[in-house]
């Protein structure tokens, strides 16, 4: 049997833009994919800390060390410049795996998205 598990969360990021005419997804910093272990592609939970909004999208890499978080696509509707969301993904695996599982949380600077 396999189970979802939290994979990795890059927590408290703030907005830098939303494009309601692209095809879809997140623009997220090359950095924070890194130091997050996503993959671009992979599917991924937005939570909008300012309206409470929660829905999911997949990766799309953005410019290194820009601190780019763009909602693309519908999901920029969900969402304003400014506002705070926390990035989440999980993983499915067995039982055994998740017993020992270690996920990624980054604590990115809230202002700047930056890696301190």
């Amino acid at each position: 049997m396999f189970i979802e598990v939290f994979k990795s969360k890059i927590h408290r990021v703030t907005v830098t833009a939303s494009d309601l005419n692209y095809i879809g997804s997140i623009t997220i910093d090359e950095d924070l994919i890194e130091a997050a272990g996503l993959v671009v592609g992979e599917r991924v939970y937005i939570v909008n800390v300012n309206n409470g909004e929660r829905f999911d999208t997949y990766v799309i890499k953005g410019k290194k060390k820009s601190g780019e978080i763009c909602l693309n696509g519908p999901a920029a509707r969900k969402v304003q410049k400014g506002d705070v969301i926390i990035i989440i993904s999980y993983a499915q695996m067995s039982m055994e795996e998740a017993k020992t599982f270690q996920p990624k949380i980054i604590f990115p600077d809230e202002k700047t998205n930056l890696l301190t």
